[in-house]
């Protein structure tokens, strides 16, 4: 137990700042982040909206992508090309969300690749990367 008197102090060294309306967290300006965290978040929220749609769709909440795309406040055509992306390879969505892996690929191109066959998504999705590996 600690007495009344002992006190532990941390001191973070951030700034405050308004971005857009909105208080924002600004790192020490010595700051530099790591080199293993390469995740996209871009790329992160869109495979956990993706999968959210999906999930919802199969359960019948909605019966097709227009009436998701209504629900949403999407275009249809933004939403089903999103889509997409939960139906990634195992692989490809493990290598994006838990290994820490950039993809060799755009947002926009990596939601096409869900129609090629799972080995062809994980050599288009990271070829950049296990060459240089």
């Amino acid at each position: 137990m600690t007495r009344s008197n002992d006190t532990i102090r941390v001191l973070i060294p951030l700034k405050l700042r308004k971005k857009n309306g909105r208080p924002k967290i600004m790192p020490p300006t010595d700051y530099s982040p790591s080199e293993d965290q390469t995740q996209d978040p871009h790329i992160l929220r869109a495979i956990g909206r993706a999968w959210g749609w999906r999930r919802r769709m199969e359960a019948g909440e909605f019966a097709t992508i227009q009436e998701l795309a209504e629900a949403v406040g999407l275009a249809e055509r933004h939403v089903s090309r999103q889509l997409r992306l939960a139906y990634l390879a195992p692989e490809v969505l493990k290598r994006l969300t838990c290994g820490r892996e950039a993809s060799a690929v755009s947002l926009y191109d990596l939601c096409f690749l869900a129609g090629e066959t799972w080995q062809e998504q994980a050599e288009r999705a990271f070829h950049d990367i296990s060459a240089e590996l």
